[in-house]
């Protein structure tokens, strides 16, 4: 019991139970500028000042999760389960891909939590939720935000905030290849306010949507899918 009392104390410091059990992620009335915005360990050029400290961050969340399990031989992490956790932590370390650093920390999450190797491999497992604004909440006819970067099999919520009807209409010149535009449009528009619109993505690519009403008003965005 102490120990894992002592490993759900570090799961939580690092953020990693909430990320296993698929939080959505808040809305923000702000745009994200910074291209890495929604990663959880951002990774630096190599030589510079942030790059040390990034790495030595990540290095030390991996190593007190190793720490944590390496005396408990009997607990509910089983030998190939504290294998597979050490190959997830060091993914987490050197990856510089956002989508496969957030999956590798959600599965070691839940290794860490007793999960089983077949759960936390199962399809979906490190899905995700963002929501979308449609109209910002001073009534600007504008999607918040107008850019945002998901991972494949992650699900996007449109919310109809201000200024409605809005819907989503994805231009079929803007979507990757092969990607039906009708599959992932709206069919209809949202009048009432707090009214949801949703879709998961599992193709990678950059998609472009504009809300159909406000369109010449200039109320387009991207969704990029990782």
């Amino acid at each position: 019991m102490l120990f894992r009392s002592m490993l759900y104390k570090i799961i939580a410091t690092a953020g990693l139970f909430a990320l296993a059990q698929g939080a959505p992620t808040p809305i923000e009335e702000k745009a994200p500028v910074e291209e890495h915005g929604r990663e959880l360990f951002p990774l630096y050029a190599v030589g510079t000042k942030g790059a040390r400290a990034a790495t030595s961050q990540n290095a030390g969340r991996a190593a007190a999760i190793k720490m944590a399990l390496a005396g408990d031989t009997k607990g509910p992490i089983k030998a190939l389960e504290k294998l597979a956790l050490n190959d997830e932590m060091n993914t987490v370390v050197a990856s510089d891909s956002m989508c496969t650093r957030r999956h590798a920390m959600a599965r070691a999450a839940g290794l860490a939590a007793g999960l089983s190797m077949a759960a936390v491999s199962a399809p979906g497992f490190a899905a995700g939720t963002t929501m979308i604004k449609m109209g910002s909440d001073s009534g600007q006819l504008v999607f918040v935000p107008s850019e945002a970067k998901i991972c494949s099999g992650d699900t996007v919520t449109w919310v109809n905030n201000k200024g409605g009807p809005h819907n989503v209409v994805f231009d079929e010149d803007a979507v990757p290849s092969g990607v039906d535009v009708e599959s992932i449009s709206m069919d209809d528009q949202l009048g009432d306010e707090g009214a949801t619109f949703s879709k998961k993505f599992d193709k990678a690519g950059t998609y472009g949507y504009f809300c159909e009403p406000h369109r010449g008003a200039g109320m387009t965005a991207t969704l990029i899918v990782g």
